[in-house]
């Protein structure tokens, strides 16, 4: 897919659910939860031990049924491994403009964190697809990302930290393109329970919340 199309996929599902565990089978088992649960997208971070395996067999299993991404990318390095894995897209928890890059070169969509405006900008003109603004609850949540769209329409954003069933919906009608869900949808302690039914459960919970602020 090409960049435009992935992002378009992106803002259409609305969601992106961010996939932290304790291991490469337990993320490839919420994935296949959060896919039940009827979203089509997932991010395999990094800081899952065997993460590159973990990418490599979602991507084999749903080929482009599904839009995979690779998060807390810390560098051109490991941006490019997990192309080679899989992934169509890249989080960054910070700006570093040598991983924005390299996903620019193999056309692929890459999502920095930022912050402040002039981080904001930076990434923007950087060559950055969508910006992930992190951590979102820590600077006023909705109201912040209202404040950044104001002057800033045109830079899509997609918030982090802080997204739950009681605030996705605001954050979307704030502005932002759409918005990224860690624990309150792939929680440790439901992963240490395998009880992939409930991620399921809340995946189609947080779909029904992005439709319903949508409506």
């Amino acid at each position: 897919m090409k960049p435009r199309e992935i992002l378009d996929a992106i803002t259409g599902i609305g969601i992106v659910p961010v996939v932290r565990t304790h291991s490469a089978e337990s993320a490839i088992r919420a994935v296949d939860a959060i896919y039940r649960g009827g979203i089509r997208a997932a991010e395999i971070t990094m800081t899952v031990p065997g993460a590159l395996r973990a990418l490599e067999k979602v991507a084999d299993h749903y080929g482009d049924k599904i839009i995979l991404g690779a998060g807390t990318v810390l560098d051109p390095e490991t941006a490019r491994s997990c192309m080679l894995a899989g992934a169509e897209f890249f989080v960054t928890p910070a700006l570093n403009i040598k991983t924005i890059e390299i996903a620019k070169r193999y056309s692929k969509v890459i999502c920095p964190g930022a912050l402040t405006p002039t981080e904001v900008v930076t990434a923007w003109e950087a060559g950055a697809d969508v910006i992930k603004i992190f951590p979102a609850d820590s600077v006023g949540g909705a109201k912040y990302i209202r404040s950044l769209k104001a002057p800033l329409p045109h830079i899509e954003m997609i918030p982090t930290g802080g997204v739950n069933l009681q605030t996705c919906g605001d954050f979307l009608k704030a502005g932002a393109c759409a918005v990224a869900v860690g624990g309150e949808l792939v929680s440790a302690q439901l992963i240490k329970d395998e009880d992939f039914d409930e991620i399921e459960r809340r995946a189609r919970q947080f779909r029904e919340a992005v439709v319903a602020a949508r409506s």
